[in-house]
């Protein structure tokens, strides 16, 4: 599922939702849209958590209609739950999560050029720098004509769950065949050791081109093992924050030896001949690691 941030700075409610609904039915031409709206207005003050507090109100869009809502519900789990089952996700109204998704600004000062106005306050928790994500700066719901949107989205990495992976692998047609779903999980450690210093995220880099290449080629290889019926690698790029998953590897297969063996082997490979960078920021320093992810 490819997720689109959606904020509004100096427009009204009516602008705001004019560019949420074109940008919605855009999407819809080339997929399934799920829509997410983070309501602060009943939160505790910890918006950037999204974790407590607050409502959250997801829905599946014109073709499953109906919606969702959950006082405590995060958006980020709200975002995993529609990744199972939508093609694009649209988040309304949470600049936090700029930093991991690319996202349409509506800017009242912004010019029909593109533009933008950098009057405005700055983020005041900062994680790195937001700018790389925006992915276009409009003033109305007609700029979109100007955009197109579907196609750099698309452009853009896609969000994927472990669970929207495993729903993949089991809609392959060889399934009926299949006795056997092995994963692996990834994730950002805090620590190797009780007295190391705490790590707050690591940033991952690909080499363009190359890493999707490889990642490809690999994931053609495992499949064409015996017994071996489907297989999805997913790596994430960019920031990764302490306790977030990195990595998934998910198999399909006749059998658990073979699942067992090709996801250890899928990862093993994954982290040997592709090239992913990675950067290591902790409480008291910031390095490049220099072997592969």
């Amino acid at each position: 599922m490819h997720v689109l941030g959606i904020l509004g700075r100096g427009v009204d409610e009516t602008t705001l939702d004019g560019v949420v609904d074109r940008a919605v039915d855009e999407l819809s031409q080339a997929g399934r849209v799920g829509v997410v709206r983070y309501d602060a207005t009943i939160a505790d003050g910890t918006h950037d958590a999204l974790t407590i507090g607050g409502d959250v109100t997801y829905g599946l869009g014109a073709d499953g209609d109906w919606t969702a809502t959950g006082t405590g519900l995060s958006v980020q789990d709200a975002i995993d739950q529609l990744a199972t089952n939508c093609d694009y996700g649209v988040v309304v109204g949470v600049p936090s999560l700029q930093r991991r998704y690319p996202t349409l600004v509506v800017d009242s000062k912004s010019g029909r050029d593109g533009s933008k106005d950098e009057s405005h306050e700055p983020d005041p928790n900062p994680i790195h720098d937001h700018t790389q994500n925006t992915l276009a700066t409009i003033d109305s719901p007609t700029d979109l004509d100007q955009l197109e949107l579907t196609t750099a989205l698309e452009s853009t990495e896609p969000h994927r769950t472990l669970e929207s992976l495993v729903t993949e692998v089991k809609h392959s047609p060889q399934a009926p065949r299949a006795g056997a779903v092995a994963t692996f999980t990834g994730r950002v450690r805090q620590k190797d050791a009780e007295d190391d210093t705490p790590t707050e995220y690591l940033e991952f880099e690909k080499y363009e081109g190359v890493a999707d290449e490889r990642m490809a080629a690999l994931k053609s290889e495992l499949e064409a093992r015996e017994g071996v019926f489907a297989v999805e690698l997913y790596h994430r790029t960019g920031i990764v924050e302490d306790g977030e998953d990195i990595v998934f590897v998910v198999v399909l297969a006749g059998h658990r030896e073979e699942a067992f063996r090709t996801v250890e082997d899928g990862i093993n490979r994954l982290k040997d001949e592709v090239p992913l960078f990675k950067k290591e920021v902790t409480l008291e320093d910031e390095f490049w690691v220099h072997d592969q992810s």
